[in-house]
């Protein structure tokens, strides 16, 4: 007969829940009935040793913390400022937030242990400020000009954002099973005076992902941490009211770091008078063309008349390139045999957060497990990080 585990019940429950999973699909996971999983978290049985750390690995949870006396105090919930009438977080919103929260953590802990300076423009500014302020500081400090990028801009938002000290991480999904909902969940940000982080869906294209990413730099600079989702919204049909004042500040930021106001207006007079001069600047900006068009709209370069006129073009375009996409992701996919996993892998744990662990990893203060778990990869295997890196 297998050895039981003889597991605290309460953190069994506890685990479960708080990972968004019934206990119905908890007894699919090692195949017994919810009656005799429910038994479990009553207290009145125990599950097998096995049983215990497949239920562990499924509800992303060490296996040791199942036998500690109480339920122990878990990660701060993230503020949620997604609209109200937003769906509930999902099991794959929750597990992301909570990876991301166990890494910032890990890096913090560690970079004031060993006395690294704080980032100045945490929290530098507030959503009383004015958001141009906010967006210049932002471009002055990542050492970026919207206008003369030197690779794509989404590229080099990343490399110089990760250079000054912010850990970006994009993913769409945890495993084949746990897939991001980009309606749930675009981006959320982690501000912490040592080390903040960004995390973007990449489940969405570039320019919205793009847009995202600053958004959420944006909660940086004013220390507001939380998850964000209908990011890149066009407001102007849509009652304010709707939207937390946090997030239309930070779409005000990212659409003036993206889009600054000397650059938008010193466009030529033709730039609006067709769709194809439209879609052209918006790619050379990383932007796309509905929020090239509301910024124009704001700024007064076009009229109502004349936004809605284009965005109805604009959205037919839209449809036709993201066609052509998903026929070129399918051509690249058959050819490469997907995406390279270690360089999912290394997007999702960022860059910068990778170089360290391998760096503390190399230099004997930090023992092989745990960088194994901080990448969620083998030891073996941080090579093919070390050519990627490079």
């Amino acid at each position: 007969m297998a050895d039981k585990a003889f597991i605290t019940s309460e953190i069994l429950k506890w685990a479960r829940k708080s990972a968004k999973i019934s206990a119905e699909d908890a007894a699919k996971k090692i195949s017994v009935s919810p009656e005799k999983y429910l038994t479990w978290e009553d207290g009145v049985d125990f599950p097998t040793i096995r049983q215990a750390k497949i239920l562990a690995k499924s509800f992303r949870r060490p296996f040791s913390l199942f036998f500690l006396p109480e339920i122990p105090k878990d990660f701060h919930p993230l503020q949620d400022y997604r609209r109200d009438d937003s769906q509930e977080l999902d099991t794959a919103s929750l597990f992301i937030i909570r990876e991301v929260q166990e890494k910032q953590n890990w890096i913090s802990q560690l970079f004031e242990e060993i006395g690294e300076s704080t980032l100045p423009f945490v929290g530098k500014y507030s959503i009383n400020d004015n958001p141009e302020t906010v967006a210049k500081d932002i471009l002055d400090t990542l050492k970026i000009n919207p206008s003369d990028y030197k690779k794509t801009p989404i590229s080099e938002w990343i490399d110089k954002a990760e250079s000054a000290g912010i850990f970006i991480s994009r993913a769409s999904f945890l495993h084949s099973r746990l897939v991001l909902d980009k309606d749930l969940i675009q981006g959320f940000a982690i501000t912490d005076k040592y080390a903040p982080f960004v995390f973007v869906n990449s489940k969405n294209w570039n320019a919205p992902q793009l847009f995202t990413l600053v958004h959420e730099l944006a909660h940086i600079w004013i220390a507001k941490s939380g998850v964000s989702n209908e990011i890149e919204i066009d407001f102007i049909d849509k009652p304010k009211s709707k939207f937390h004042p946090v997030e239309l500040f930070c779409n005000q930021v990212a659409a003036n770091a993206l889009m600054p106001k000397e650059l938008i207006t010193q466009l030529g007079n033709d730039t609006f008078e067709s769709n194809n001069k439209i879609f052209k600047q918006s790619k050379e900006l990383g932007i796309s063309s509905f929020a090239f068009l509301v910024r124009a709209l704001n700024l007064n370069l076009i009229s109502q008349s004349e936004y809605k006129s284009l965005k109805q073009h604009a959205q037919n375009e839209f449809e036709k390139f993201l066609e052509r996409e998903k026929i070129k992701k399918e051509k690249q996919k058959e050819r490469k045999g997907g995406p390279d996993a270690y360089l999912l892998r290394l997007n999702k744990n960022s860059k910068l957060f990778t170089r360290i662990v391998m760096d503390s990893f190399k230099n004997g203060s930090l023992s092989p497990s745990t960088a194994s778990n901080l990448l969620n990869t083998q030891i073996n295997k941080f090579q093919k990080f070390e050519k990627l890196l490079a």
